[in-house]
């Protein structure tokens, strides 16, 4: 019988959130507050007690919170995260004896029995209960205590029995000493605001030149930060920015062979000048990408540096340790292949080589180095191709000394493995919704992201676009395409991004039998006109206005698809915390025609009884429309207003805020 803890009858089962019992830890920014749910239960009809326990690491004492019964034996309580950093939970039940004696106590009084007995058992409890407490409250419950064991008027010993002020304490005070704990510590690891909602741009800075022909400088992508802030982006987002390779050099259109002329992709590392911590040189100094920094701090703006663990065949790695590679049998380094597709400007690093340490250290010292440059962001490239151990402890340690510091996962890969980036570590995750078009397809990817465990640890970061991928919805297409995808990814996800400037001006020229752009940015310099301005630009200035405005837009789990009538319109609404600020995104799908149908509106969520009216803000042209019941009529023509974003005006005792609008310009 040892290890048994046989006067322990409480039963805690299925926690929620724990993803794969327990071995990762859940998600949060500050303020978010972590819901948990078990079952929990003992033998025979005695009533239970539980409490959530909670704390940051670097607190010592639990917090406790009253777990409450939801129904069929299933209990909840939630808490509060306040700070960054890791946090754990777990859970205590036990049976209360106290309470099971109230309750029995209450029914043989009221079938009317004779319950003298059962008050001399309740006055040795609460006189049990009475050493442990202060002095000024012991007297209370010996006092409480006596009139039990010398009844006088059984109503009012009753009357004292049942009272929620004798409850309370012997809740406090009452005995746990055969509490059943959770065996698990459950974690949370919590992360600044930023994580949830965040707004990217990528450039290339070498294509950033005011002249023609000239290479693009850190100080001309410092020119162009004030437009980039003004389209409301507050994560600019930049391709690698270190020494490019030479050997084996991609040419225009990803050829194997470059002209003399042509400058590479910039994710083949490393030449002469140096590797991971250089820059390369006609970018500008270490001082130059500094005030870059500092400059986009300015303007509220992080700069997001990409994390690309692979080296060109000049990289310094190379040759100073070339045990990190893996070589054939012909003594040439094997490159990195993904059938058709072949890298032989770069070279895979071998995460099984014997000196795994030594490597593990150097590319997390490659982290660090920026981290102290004023890095606070990173956008690590293809992580799936890399050991998932190394990640999981590079991550886990960086955060030590720099919890603020995020890392989103470029992945577009199987989604087991998309999954495992988050579990370990990954703040944000790149996802299928660029290959994700009809609101079937959409909406069965959004529930899954949105309504599974899977909510707990990955948090989603959609593009419409891409250096690598220009999509199928965006080929060939001309303005309506671009802004509904952009309004999908800006309303669907609180994390979104584009690469531009190719979004905002509608390029949509597919490079030949390729989801790929032609004359792709990734292997030569464009010139571009900064100063451009479309209808793609003025929809990204209105929708990333509306975000910052609307905190039901700053997240993602808050999502409730609505039924429509109408395949091409799909329906949605988000909301704040306590359902106050609700917004309403209606979007046609249909980029080319005009589309109308019957939207129903779950009327439960207002507790707004039927057949009252209501009013509907339209905050992107300002219009305002009263409905009324369940099922309201909309229209939506591609080339005038895509779609309607309502600020639904249900109570204005409980909705006060004034709606932010934004004004088409036709």
């Amino acid at each position: 019988m040892k290890g048994i803890s046989g006067k322990s009858r409480a039963i805690i089962e299925h926690v929620k959130p724990a993803i794969d019992n327990g071995e990762f830890p859940i998600k949060r920014v500050e303020g978010e507050r972590v819901e948990v749910t078990a079952d929990i239960y003992c033998d025979g009809h005695d009533k239970i007690k539980a409490v959530l326990l909670y704390k940051h690491i670097k607190q010592r004492k639990w917090n406790e919170v009253p777990m409450h019964l939801i129904s069929n034996d299933r209990w909840g309580a939630y808490f509060k995260t306040t700070q960054t950093g890791w946090y754990e939970y777990t859970i205590q039940a036990w049976v209360d004896h106290f309470a099971t004696w109230q309750h029995d106590i209450k029914r043989k009084f009221e079938a009317g029995q004779h319950i003298a007995t059962e008050l001399l058992m309740g006055a040795n409890m609460i006189l049990e209960v009475a050493e442990k407490s202060s002095t000024k409250l012991t007297q209370k419950l010996i006092g409480w205590a006596q009139q039990m064991q010398s009844p006088i008027d059984f109503q009012s010993e009753v009357n004292i029995a049942l009272s929620p002020e004798l409850s309370e304490q012997m809740y406090r005070y009452g005995h746990r000493s055969n509490a059943t704990m959770y065996p698990k510590l459950l974690k949370v690891q919590v992360e600044r605001q930023k994580a949830l909602f965040s707004t990217w741009y990528e450039l290339f800075p070498r294509s950033t030149a005011k002249e023609k022909g000239q290479h693009g400088t850190f100080a001309d992508v410092a020119h162009l930060l004030p437009r980039i802030s003004a389209l409301g982006f507050d994560v600019l987002y930049l391709p690698p920015v270190h020494p490019i390779g030479t050997k084996f050099r991609k040419g225009k259109n990803n050829n194997v062979k470059a002209a003399p002329d042509e400058p590479g992709s910039p994710w083949a590392i490393g030449n002469k000048e140096g590797g991971h911590k250089a820059i390369h040189p006609q970018l500008g100094s270490l001082d130059d990408f500094r005030a870059l920094i500092a400059k986009a701090q300015e303007y509220n703006m992080e700069i997001a540096m990409d994390i690309a663990f692979q080296c060109s065949p000049d990289h310094p790695y190379v040759t100073e340790h070339p045990e990190w590679f893996k070589w054939r049998p012909d003594g040439t380094v094997q490159y990195a292949e993904n059938p058709p597709k072949k890298y032989q400007d770069i070279i895979p690093i071998n995460f099984e080589t014997d000196d795994w340490q030594n490597l593990w250290r150097e590319l997390k010292s490659v982290v660090d180095y920026w981290i102290l440059e004023g890095v606070k962001i990173f956008r690590v490239d293809n992580p799936h191709t890399k050991a998932f151990a190394f990640w999981q402890w590079m991550i886990a340690e960086v955060k030590k000394d720099a919890p603020e510091v995020l890392f989103l996962s470029e992945a577009f890969t199987r989604p087991r493995i998309m999954e495992r980036l988050a579990k370990i570590g990954f703040s944000q995750s790149y996802t299928y919704f660029t290959w994700r078009n009809t609101g079937e397809e959409i909406k069965e990817y959004l529930i899954e992201l949105t309504s599974t465990e899977v909510v707990e640890y990955m948090r989603p970061n959609f593009w419409p676009n891409t250096p690598d991928i220009l999509p199928v919805s965006l080929e060939n297409k001309d303005e309506p395409a671009f802004i509904t995808r952009l309004l999908l990814a800006a309303t669907l996800s609180s994390n979104y991004g584009i690469y531009g400037p190719v979004f905002e001006l509608g390029l949509n020229e597919a490079y030949s039998g390729k989801e790929e752009y032609n004359q792709s940015e990734k292997y030569e310099i464009h010139h571009w006109d900064w100063s451009k301005e479309t209808k793609i630009t003025d929809a990204i200035r209105k929708v990333n206005l509306l975000r910052k405005g609307y905190k039901a837009l700053q997240q993602t789990r808050n999502l409730m698809f609505l039924n429509a009538d109408n395949a091409q319109l799909l329906a949605f609404i988000k909301y704040d915390d306590d359902k106050t600020e609700l917004i309403l995104t209606v979007i046609n799908l249909d980029t080319n025609n005009q589309q109308a149908g019957w939207i129903q509106v779950p009327l439960y969520l207002f507790h707004l009884p039927y057949g009252e009216a209501y009013t509907v803000h339209d905050l992107m042209t300002g219009n305002k429309y009263t409905w009324k019941d369940e099922w309201n009529y909309v229209m939506l023509h591609p080339n005038i207003a895509p779609a309607h974003m309502f600020h639904l005006e249900v109570n204005p005792i409980h909705n006060p805020k004034q709606p932010l609008v934004v004004n088409v310009v036709e």
